[in-house]
């Protein structure tokens, strides 16, 4: 039984473990998909800045140009587009990093839940073998001494039959059943 209960605690950690390498390859993806939404939401931002001393200038240009304001408007409206375009990029793209990020915490905490709770089998698995070696050692010591006593009862039946022998040998002597 404690053999059985030794194997299942085997099978249990190497479960664990192969749990643990399938959440180290989540672990990684995520952390790849972190780094690839911060690369582009600095691209972005890079982009946003660039625009905006292109709309300043367009802006300070449409003050002093108030006689072309109809023509300068749909330039001015397209570009005001592409900001809001690259605002909800940037607006989406920080929505998926917090996503990501989010993804990433609870992986971490299922991780460490794993390797608490492994630490905890381990630490089962550990008394159990410390109770086994503490009845193999009483085993052992018990086994001892019923040989001992094997031996003290086989050197007493020897010194009965060397006396049964002697008294067989005198004349008159005894015989024994």
């Amino acid at each position: 039984q404690q053999r059985k209960l030794g194997e299942q605690t085997a099978s249990r950690l190497k479960e664990l473990a192969r749990q643990m390498q399938g959440g180290a390859a989540d672990l990684e993806e995520f952390r790849q998909r972190v780094a690839q939404a911060n690369a582009t939401l600095q691209a972005a931002e890079a982009r946003r800045a660039a625009l905006e001393p292109q709309l300043k200038q367009l802006r300070n240009e449409r003050d002093q140009l108030k006689t072309s304001v109809t023509n300068w408007a749909a330039a001015v409206a397209a570009r005001d587009d592409r900001l809001k375009q690259a605002g909800a990029d940037l607006a989406r793209l920080g929505s998926e990093r917090n996503e990501a990020v989010r993804k990433f915490n609870e992986l971490a905490v299922r991780q460490n839940q794993l390797v608490a709770e492994l630490e905890r089998r381990a630490k089962e698995h550990t008394a159990v073998v410390q109770e086994m070696n503490k009845r193999t050692v009483e085993a052992n010591r018990l086994a001892t001494e019923m040989n001992q006593r094997a031996k003290a009862f086989n050197e007493l039946v020897d010194k009965y039959n060397a006396l049964a022998k002697q008294l067989e040998a005198k004349p008159g002597g005894r015989t024994v059943p």
